[in-house]
């Protein structure tokens, strides 16, 4: 067991002590967050005299053979080492000798892990809108081809009026599209750096936190040091986040699923994206969808988690916080696995416009034109939707749609029909006299796109700065 502490006691940790405590099983994925730190940390210090232009030198080429080690796989990380952090230090003195000591001068393990969860959850904030982008193009795309593939729009799952997959799918456009700007917010209110914060109360030696600040990409040093190693808030926000893209992938995924069922038929997911029975040869089973449905539930409970642990911690630092860390990380992998997945599933996706379109024929999604219909000639609207019921009872009756009935038949519900109802009850007119900002109609749905394409031509170059830096 490698500690970096030790002189207080007079008992080695029992193992499974140690065992129990450890963190370097998971907070491995900090390594080269904690090499960019420690390097900017040195940095600063031969600046403000604290180390010599030697030491710093050595220490720096000796955190990047160690980073070289790893990458090319001559340095595994082991197990007697408590964290990422004592790895990193501890093969930093086998290599450079005293110097390596010196690297963690005005610097406590609580502000240095604090630094690394940041650098860390920062760039993943950026991966994620990177994914996001990615999938809001393929919507783009479907949306841009379909604006007049007509379809049911459904209210309680019960068919209302018709719509197209454009309008279907814009929906979601603009439910991703307030995710990519959750995550702008998140990143300008995490984009503090705490190094320097110490144990909790600053340090004694003339630091330049604004120097490493910068040399990081960070806004500017974080306020209060007490705070500054107790925050969790960014994990916090980052997981509602997640929940959020979570909550409307697994929406959407609900529709896909419904409409890959045998007795909907909309849709057929391309068989790089489904999979089979191993008894049934006729299946084909929408998984992705479904996964993406079922792992919602693993990424709230991430939420709840931290939000639990952190519920009751006094300031400042308690080991408590070590568990943001597996949860976090599990649901940064869950989110962007099921997003770079299902922007894949529906990119391959082929609809099936006829079936489509025939059932927004069916379960008059018309009847509301209908009742428009007897208002532009005259009827108050109130008496339109009373003979309307009446007029869907009629067909209910005979198992028909609106449209098969005869002027004879419609006249005898009200004697305000004419022959011009049929064109106004189309699907076509339904959706093209649907001209409202946010509406269904072809011309709307034009403008929306061009809206659209600016926002996805211009970007938000929040993170893209940042990444270029990387």
């Amino acid at each position: 067991m490698a500690q970096l502490w030790g002189g207080r006691f007079t008992k080695e940790t029992e193992d499974s002590v140690f065992s129990f405590n450890e963190s370097l099983s998971f907070d491995k994925r900090l390594f080269y967050k904690d090499i960019e730190g420690s390097i900017a940390h040195v940095v600063m210090l031969e600046k403000q005299k604290i180390i010599t232009l030697e030491e710093k030198d050595a220490i720096v080429k000796g955190l990047t053979s160690i980073q070289e080690d790893v990458d090319k796989g001559n340095l595994e990380f082991s197990s007697e080492y408590e964290d990422v952090h004592s790895f990193v230090e501890a093969k930093l003195i086998e290599r450079i000798g005293d110097a390596g000591k010196k690297m963690h001068t005005g610097r406590s393990r609580n502000d240095q892990v604090a630094l690394d969860m940041r650098l860390y959850v920062r760039e993943e904030v950026a991966a994620t809108d990177d994914l996001l982008y990615d999938l809001l193009k393929v919507i783009y795309r479907v949306m841009s081809e379909n604006i007049e593939t007509y379809m049911p729009g459904f209210t309680h799952l019960q068919k209302a009026q018709p719509v197209t997959i454009a309008h279907h799918f814009g929906a979601y456009f603009e439910m991703f599209k307030r995710d990519r700007s959750r995550l702008q917010d998140i990143y300008k209110r995490m984009n503090f750096c705490p190094l320097g914060a110490g144990a909790l109360a600053g340090t004694t030696y003339p630091l330049d936190r604004e120097y490493v600040s910068s040399m990081l990409g960070f806004e500017g040093a974080t306020l209060n040091s007490m705070d500054s190693v107790s925050d969790r808030d960014y994990c916090i926000e980052f997981l509602s986040a997640l929940s959020t893209i979570m909550m409307h992938l697994s929406r959407f995924s609900e529709e896909i699923i419904i409409w890959n069922s045998n007795e909907y038929r909309f849709i057929e997911i391309d068989d790089a994206y489904s999979t089979g029975s191993s008894i049934m040869p006729q299946k084909k089973n929408p998984d992705i969808a479904e996964l993406v449905r079922g792992k919602t539930g693993r990424v709230y409970g991430a939420l709840m988690s931290l939000l639990t642990t952190m519920k009751g911690i006094p300031l400042a630092y308690n080991k408590d916080m070590q568990e943001d860390k597996e949860v976090t990380f599990d649901a940064i992998d869950t989110v962007k696995d099921c997003l770079s997945l299902f922007t894949g599933m529906i990119d391959t996706m082929k609809f099936r416009p006829d079936v489509m379109a025939k059932s927004a024929m069916m379960g008059f999604t018309n009847a509301t034109d209908a009742a428009d219909y007897l208002v532009k000639k005259g009827v108050p609207f109130r008496d339109a939707h009373g003979i309307i019921g009446r007029l869907v009872l009629y067909c209910i009756d005979k198992n028909c749609s609106i449209e098969d009935l005869s002027l004879e038949e419609l006249k005898s519900i009200s004697e305000v029909f004419e022959a011009d109802l049929y064109d106004a009850i189309t699907l076509k007119t339904c959706v093209e006299k649907r001209l409202t900002k946010g509406a269904p109609g072809p011309k709307q749905m034009e403008e929306v796109l061009k809206i659209h394409e600016k926002y996805l031509k211009d970007r938000n170059v929040l993170f893209q700065s940042y990444l270029k830096e990387e």
